[in-house]
């Protein structure tokens, strides 16, 4: 059903149609939309961004009247507040959505800020019968057999440093291929990676050929990451970021690596600040 449905722009570019109002989820970087983002551009009246990301020092600043709220855990709880805002009234369809965003984004209230507002919003959205273990099995519970192959086959190339504080992970978009995957599967490597107890930090480097990388970093709330994928050109939360980089593995697995220790040094150096106890992930 449409329910599932997932359109990838790139593969068969074709016009949007012209639109008074284009709203864009989960993110305030227009880069990341290209080239969809210059479609809406040349098409839609308005474009707003609603999204719980840092805005970019050196990036693209949001649209004029868009909804930023770094503070929310979730996407789905600002777009839940526009709801209530708006006086629309919740049914099931509406509700089944926004649990799905609230769940993905706090991983299952993993990640939920120290805050009550994620559990506080499920509970009223669970009274819409809206089958929650449902989502949480299509969210985390869809491994292939081909999937858990290709997990078994990238954990053991991990590389340790700092005593086990640090990970660093390199895949092969091929592989990815090998096992019949897309290149949004080579999330789930990292994030497992995080449950490792010592581990403090990671990044997974993804090679997409032509020494093209695709770095995503990850951090336990020590010390954010952020700055690093904004260093070098990238963005995303304070504790899950990333960026795309061009260049030899080598240089760019140092590069990463000495950010990470010197991240990892700063943060031993540091008194733990009031942001760092509450603030648990993006």
């Amino acid at each position: 059903g449409t329910e599932n449905l997932i359109e990838v722009y790139e593969n068969e570019p074709r016009s949007v149609g012209k639109t008074d109002l284009v709203l864009i989820f989960d993110t305030n970087d227009s880069r990341l939309l290209a080239p969809l983002f210059s479609e809406f551009e040349s098409q839609a009246k308005e474009i707003l961004f609603i999204d719980h990301h840092p805005v970019l020092l050196q990036g693209p600043s949001p649209t004029n009247g868009s909804f930023i709220d770094t503070l929310a855990a979730s996407t789905g709880e600002i777009t839940y507040d526009l709801i209530q805002e708006l006086g629309i009234t919740l049914d099931q369809n509406i509700s089944r959505a926004l649990y799905t965003s609230i769940a993905f984004d706090t991983q299952l209230f993993r990640f939920v800020r120290n805050s009550s507002r994620s559990h506080l919003i499920a509970a009223e959205l669970l009274n819409h019968d809206i089958q929650a273990e449902e989502i949480h099995s299509r969210l985390f519970g869809n491994y292939s057999v081909q999937k858990m192959e290709f997990l078994a086959h990238a954990l053991s190339q991990i590389e340790y440093f700092s005593d086990g504080k640090l990970a660093i992970l390199k895949l092969h978009a091929k592989d990815l291929l090998k096992f019949s995957l897309d290149h949004d599967d080579s999330n789930d490597v990292i994030d497992l990676l995080m449950n490792i107890q010592s581990l403090q930090a990671a990044a997974l480097l993804r090679e997409d050929g032509g020494h093209k990388f695709k770095l995503s970093l990850r951090s336990k709330g020590k010390f954010d990451v952020l700055k690093i994928a904004e260093s070098l050109g990238g963005g995303g939360h304070l504790y899950s970021s990333g960026a795309y980089l061009t260049g030899t593995y080598e240089n760019i697995k140092q590069q990463v690596l000495l950010a990470l220790k010197s991240a990892l040094d700063n943060s031993r150096k540091q008194v733990p600040s009031n942001h760092n106890k509450t603030h648990e992930s993006a």
